[in-house]
């Protein structure tokens, strides 16, 4: 069934249109008609933050420190999550703000740390990343994933897509 106008009072195609009936006490009600169809409700609003996250952007991926929990979000919607991770330690602290995707790497090795870091997905200069990693162990800054999220998280996250961190 096609509607136009919800914005305006939603009117089925298929409904003719007639003049408003008459405030007269005089005039006797219309029968009431089994074939007639009231009209839909209006649209919700749409939403300014994406719900149930925390974050405000539409786009990308939002993390959430306190509750150990990142989703990927597109349009508005929740397309991944939400997934669990473990971030940075004390001392370590991942940062809050937006970050852009910098770089992603598949096969990547922590230098300083001397461990593997497969399916990285960088967000920061100074070198924080998504990347598979132990979900009970805080991290050095890095958000770990496991790996069916961290490997999600690398093949669908472009360059430039937004990291939103909260506390």
């Amino acid at each position: 069934m096609s509607v136009a106008g919800c914005a305006q009072g939603a009117v089925h195609a298929e409904t003719p249109t007639a003049p408003p009936p008459s405030s007269s006490s005089s005039a006797s009600p219309a029968p009431s008609s089994s074939s007639e169809t009231p009209p839909p409700p209006p649209p919700p609003p749409p939403a300014p933050v994406v719900k149930p996250t925390p974050c405000s952007i539409s786009d990308g991926a939002c993390i959430q420190l306190s509750t150990n929990q990142s989703w990927v979000v597109r349009g508005d919607k929740i397309v991944y999550g939400p997934a669990a991770i473990t971030h940075g330690r004390k001392g370590f602290e991942t940062p809050l703000g937006n970050f852009p995707v910098l770089r992603k790497v598949k096969n990547e090795w922590s230098r300083p740390y001397n461990a593997p870091m497969p399916w990285s997905t960088y967000f920061t200069e100074s070198g924080i990343a998504f990347h598979e990693g132990s979900l009970t162990v805080p991290s050095h800054g890095c958000i770990h994933l496991d790996p069916a999220a961290a490997q999600y998280y690398f093949q669908n996250l472009a360059i430039g897509d937004t990291v939103q961190v909260v506390s």
